[in-house]
């Protein structure tokens, strides 16, 4: 059990018995003669558990608790006392510490009290962790979506996600291949542990090698210490390759290894690591055609091509539109101290109209200034970046006819699009369309015959 006590008393003997018996049940033991020099121990951090005695010259140990709990909360506390002081001992308890154990003691009950105390600390942190992951995952904008293609996305995730298999995300940039990432690890057993990122495109080709892999001291100019890669760090938790497809092909053949045996060598070493990490690939790109043209390796394309996940453009699920405007206007107002309320049917209206080029991320950028920006407490369409208001009228002004389209075709659909405009006006509809009142009654007639 790789947890840290630190045993303070100023009675060697207790110190070096404590001690003994603790570190057989393989816990790691500091200990201190006083309450200062255990003070400045616990300031440094990584103390799991502190077991102190209450008498103490200087700094006893109920200052030491209150002092511990200030500096690190979830720090459980176990004090010993003898029995005279065992009022004392109740009463330290109700200040934070976890339990307390009287001289003479025995070696039962003092590994009764501290495994205790460390499960209560384990729970403790866990249940932390746990809230993080239901907030992280709460706070998703995939959580509630309308579109069906991306309720069969998220269902795919919860199957996924408690399995060990490999996960390809495919998308345009912007769609949320990060944020279905997130998901998958979250809701897998590997959830309490950080997701490794790696940004594949952002690292240089003559670096990522080591930035995954890691090296050993001297492997090459400038190594001046060994150096962890991603992979060992990520051992028992996901890392995520985004942007897979810059992987340069000698990159390649390592982590179709890692996908194969779980193994890999430092730079500088061959001594041969392994690693347990679930890997979580997304691209922009389409590997298929990469494959093809001999731009990527194919052996590894099918590794990581067990489950592949395909995010649709922010065009194509249109519908979720007003929900994610919601959900980015109450983070970016939380974030930014503002009480926005919402946002104008009219303003939306032309969020809806947008073809958004950039996706979710486009979106979410562009609610952001508005929140920044807001005076008014809710989102106009005047609060609208005007590239975004100018393109969207004039989409609203044109009209997509395929080439080809039968010219009686072309006419009927210029005149029943024009009427929609117009709200049915069709004396207002002949004049936008350059003919009589007369002539459009005909050829709409002609049209319903």
């Amino acid at each position: 059990m790789n947890k840290k006590i630190l045993v303070v008393d100023d009675e060697i003997g207790i110190r070096q018995s404590l001690k003994k018996i603790l570190e057989k049940e393989g816990f790691t033991v500091d200990t201190a003669s006083n309450g200062d020099e255990a003070f400045k121990i616990i300031r440094h951090g990584g103390i799991d558990l502190l077991v102190t005695d209450i008498r103490m010259a200087g700094m006893d140990g109920l200052e030491l608790l209150k002092v511990s709990k200030s500096i690190s909360p979830f720090t459980e506390v176990i004090m010993i006392t003898g029995f005279a002081s065992v009022d004392t001992a109740v009463d330290s308890m109700k200040q934070g510490a976890y339990d307390y154990i009287t001289k003479p003691f025995k070696k039962a009950d003092i590994l009764k009290a501290v495994n205790r105390a460390i499960e209560k600390q384990i729970l403790t942190m866990d249940n932390i962790r746990m809230k993080e992951r239901i907030e992280a995952f709460e706070s998703g904008p995939l959580i509630e979506t309308a579109s069906p293609r991306m309720k069969s996305i998220v269902d795919l995730v919860h199957q996924v996600a408690p399995s060990q298999a490999t996960v390809l995300i495919l998308g345009e940039s912007g769609t949320g291949k990060e944020v279905i990432a997130d998901m998958i690890h979250q809701l897998s057993p590997r959830g309490s542990r950080p997701m490794v990122k790696v940004n594949c495109a952002a690292i240089p080709e003559t670096l990522i090698e080591s930035e995954l892999f890691g090296y050993e001291k001297g492997a090459f100019t400038g190594a001046a210490a060994r150096k962890e890669g991603r992979f060992e760090v990520a051992d028992k938790s996901s890392i995520f390759l985004d942007e897979i497809g810059e992987v340069p092909p000698a990159v390649q053949v390592k982590l179709l290894r890692i996908l194969q045996q779980g193994t890999f060598e430092r730079l500088g070493s061959n001594k041969t690591l392994f690693t347990d990490t679930r890997i979580i690939a997304a691209t922009n790109k389409n590997l298929a055609a990469m494959v093809k043209q001999g731009l990527f390796r194919e052996d590894l394309y099918w590794r990581l091509n067990v489950i592949t996940i395909e995010l649709p453009r922010l065009t194509d699920r249109r519908e979720d539109i007003p929900t994610l405007v919601q959900h980015f206007i109450n983070r970016f107002s939380k974030k930014n101290d503002k009480a926005l309320t919402g946002i104008e049917s009219k303003a939306l209206e032309i969020l809806l109209n947008y073809d958004w080029p950039g996706n979710v991320r486009e979106l979410e950028n562009v609610i952001e200034r508005c929140v920044v920006l807001d005076r008014d407490g809710v989102i106009g369409a005047d609060d609208l970046p005007r590239d975004i208001t100018k393109a969207t009228a004039m989409s609203r002004d044109s009209l997509n006819i395929p080439l080809g389209t039968p010219l009686e075709e072309v006419e009927r659909i210029l005149m029943e699009e024009t009427l929609k405009r117009t709200k049915g006006d069709k004396g207002l509809a002949s004049k936008l369309l350059g003919i009589s009142t007369r002539t459009l009654y005909r050829k709409m007639d002609k049209k319903e015959e």
